[in-house]
């Protein structure tokens, strides 16, 4: 199992001079330690920018700098090993690219002001656009793997559904923290071990990258729709999986507040791709 990468998401100094700052550098870190996490290979991409201008390049957009007969010739040859890198090895998970890159931006790419259009597109890079047909995703979304599950706990029909959704993402790639098996799943604590708990899962949350919210039922469960306030007071994206088809009003499947703080899927699947599963089929982020 391997991802092709940018190879600046392993090397930062291949990237044009001035344009690399610390959130970055702790994007490109969280990347490589997902894969770490998962037992996934990393292979670097070859660098076009780098093989065609060198080390220590100005910042520049794809027409500025890039738009010539041999930088064209160099992407042919570089298609041509990538090429071989998939054939030998069966293709990869996805590619994992750097947005706003003239050649491994995945959903925007400096290509350059033309036609009265902005410099900056929202499509894949010039070296990206050459494998449509392999996934590809953003280093800012692959990174975002930490899940907290929100989810009502309090029957053996709850607590097993939330496991098989943890196996789930666990399956995916994805790092879960469920709070029924940090202990939050028992009526007799006291006041204390209460604390601790509710400690315990608000550190959770803090350190999570995405909330995924269980809001099935007629309504949701009031515990699960107080994570759901604070992550999104947070600012971190929440999904709320709903899979019953009961709603409560003409435009809500559920409560306006929450169905307005999350984004609502109706299936596993649709978890997935709201997710950016890297394991999910099909060419595009």
């Amino acid at each position: 199992m391997y991802v092709l990468c940018s190879p600046c998401i392993l090397n930062p100094e291949l990237r044009a001079e001035g344009i690399t700052k610390p959130s970055d550098i702790a994007l490109f870190n969280r990347v490589q330690e997902r894969c770490r996490k998962f037992s996934v290979e990393m292979i670097p991409l070859p660098c076009p920018e780098t093989l065609y201008l060198g080390a220590g390049r100005k910042p520049g957009t794809f027409l500025e700098r890039l738009n010539t007969p041999a930088f064209a010739a160099i992407l042919d040859d570089l298609e041509r090993e990538v090429g071989k890198i998939i054939d030998d090895r069966g293709p990869p998970l996805c590619l994992v690219g750097v947005n706003s890159s003239p050649t491994c931006g995945v959903t925007s790419t400096y290509y350059g002001s033309e036609g009265g259009l902005p410099p900056k597109r929202p499509e894949r890079g010039v070296f990206l656009s050459r494998f449509h047909g392999i996934r590809a995703l953003d280093a800012a979304a692959f990174a975002r793997y930490r899940v907290y599950i929100a989810a009502p706990l309090f029957s053996a029909a709850e607590r097993t559904y939330n496991v098989m959704l943890a196996d789930l993402l666990k399956k995916n790639l994805f790092e879960v923290y469920l709070p029924q098996e940090a202990g939050d799943d028992s009526d007799t604590r006291g006041d204390a071990a209460q604390h601790l708990l509710f400690e315990k899962n608000l550190q959770a949350i803090d350190g999570s990258d995405v909330m995924v919210a269980v809001i099935e039922g007629a309504d949701a469960d009031s515990g699960t729709a107080w994570e759901m306030g604070y992550a999104f007071a947070e600012g971190k994206p929440v999904i709320a999986l709903r899979t019953d088809f009961r709603r409560v009003g003409h435009h809500e499947h559920v409560n306006l507040m929450l169905e307005q703080s999350a984004t609502i899927v109706t299936s596993s699947d649709l978890l997935l791709a709201a997710l950016n599963s890297p394991t999910r089929a099909g060419p595009d982020a």
